[in-house]
């Protein structure tokens, strides 16, 4: 004959609950930036990449415009008032437009991610 079990018991645990449910349809990135949890990384990974990509950028043209500038100089002989035009003069509007361009990416990429986390 088989054993039957007696009546069936229940177990209540008690303590805080650890994550409620989010209502069907309710999405708030913010509070998954604020939970940490890996959707929220992802969202800072990414405004970190972006970042990081506009200050690449920046870095690779003014390595592109400054880098050749010695080949250059040590191909002219005897031509010290001409480097010191280029390197016054002729660097520093492009350095000034890196620099705004580089702002202006920066502060988009901000404000993209601000409304990204406050609306939807």
């Amino acid at each position: 004959m088989p054993h039957q079990d007696p009546v069936e018991r229940r177990v209540v645990v008690t303590g805080p609950p650890r994550r409620t449910r989010r209502a069907s349809g309710y999405y708030r990135p913010r509070t998954e930036i604020d939970e940490q949890t890996t959707l929220g990384d992802t969202y800072v990974r990414s405004l970190m990449r972006s970042q990081l990509r506009a200050g690449l950028t920046v870095f690779a043209v003014l390595g592109l415009l400054i880098g050749p500038l010695p080949l250059l100089f040590a191909a002219m002989p005897d031509a010290r008032r001409v480097e010191w035009a280029v390197l016054g003069f002729g660097v520093y509007a492009p350095l000034v437009l890196l620099a705004r361009w580089y702002v202006r990416r920066a502060e988009r990429n901000e404000r993209d991610f601000v409304r990204l986390v406050e609306d939807r």
